[in-house]
């Protein structure tokens, strides 16, 4: 049987791309610290190692004895405020951590597949949509840890000739996206809702990001996985963090008139990638439209907050 490691596995997307890959014949083996994860996501078909991705040896032998196919790439340090009050840490792990996953393939020659950011690491004054041969101006620490993150991945897949992928996602959403982080705004404004509470909408409601369904975003990944290079993986539309409320505040059937506040220290103002890159090398492009998928990821979030899961 072919086996994938997925760093981050217990987290939001991670868990998604650990179903997909079981789904398609994989054992998968999930990595996780559960710093912010939960086993309760890692598919029951899935083996669990317990183990933060900066204590390289422990790494190192897992890769070693299980020879993946692949790496999936997804463990992180993905809030920004903490990249701000915490710059070391998310150092540590977005950075260092990505070496030893590196370094802990290398021997077997293992493609990876590295999550990186777009909006975060194009920074506000690039073009719309922008594009992969954009020059980074992160505004925030955890855009400059996945920019030298990626440096190590490119410098290493031209080093050893191996085909690793770096993905630039969206901003992503949909089932088991946790309320209780920052980045996760439909999920944040789907509890507050659900709850009955008035959500904030940092940006006073006019900040823009591009968002993408979990299960888009997992299909890419999956495509990407040996294709080497970097891609833009959005839908390619810049929405405002208002338009995602009204969509929730209708499908909840909750009327509270939200909190408008300033961004806060290291946001983005507005965020649209160009996807085209992923469509011509991939064969892939965003299917679930917001339409679709902001109301049926309510659905699924208040299923969770009703178990608590």
């Amino acid at each position: 049987m072919r086996t994938a490691v997925v760093t981050g596995g217990a987290g939001f997307i991670g868990s998604h791309v650990a179903e997909r890959l079981i789904a398609d014949g994989y054992r998968v083996i999930v990595v996780d610290d559960l710093s912010t994860g939960s086993e309760q996501r890692v598919p029951a078909e899935a083996d669990f190692e317990r183990l933060d991705i900066v204590e390289y040896e422990r790494l190192r032998d897992l890769i070693i004895s299980s020879s993946p196919e692949a790496i999936f790439h997804l463990g992180a340090q993905s809030m920004v405020t903490v990249s701000v009050s915490d710059p070391w840490r998310d150092s540590a792990v977005n950075v260092t951590g990505t070496l030893n996953v590196l370094q802990a393939g290398r021997g077997e020659q293992v493609p990876i597949v590295f999550t990186s950011t777009g909006g975060a690491l194009y920074g506000n004054e690039a073009p719309l949509p922008t594009p992969e041969t954009q020059l980074p101006a992160p505004v925030a620490p955890y855009g400059a840890s996945k920019w030298a993150a990626e440096a190590y991945v490119q410098t290493w897949a031209l080093a050893d000739a191996v085909p690793h992928s770096v993905c630039r996602l969206g901003n992503v959403y949909g089932p088991r996206q946790s309320p209780h982080g920052e980045a996760g705004v439909v999920s944040i404004i789907s509890h507050k809702l659900w709850s009955g509470e008035p959500p904030t909408l940092f940006g006073n409601g006019e900040a823009t990001r591009d968002y993408l369904h979990v299960t888009d975003a997992v299909e890419a990944m999956v495509r990407a996985a040996g294709a080497g290079g970097v891609f833009n993986i959005s839908a390619g539309r810049e929405v405002p963090v208002r338009e995602i409320f009204d969509l929730l505040s209708q499908e909840s059937g909750v009327q509270v008139e939200p909190v408008l506040a300033p961004l806060r220290e290291g946001e983005l103002e507005r965020s649209r990638m160009d996807p085209t890159r992923a469509a011509e090398r991939l064969g892939w492009k965003a299917e679930i439209s917001l339409e679709r998928g902001v109301p049926e990821t309510y659905r699924a979030l208040v299923k969770e907050f009703e178990t608590g899961d």
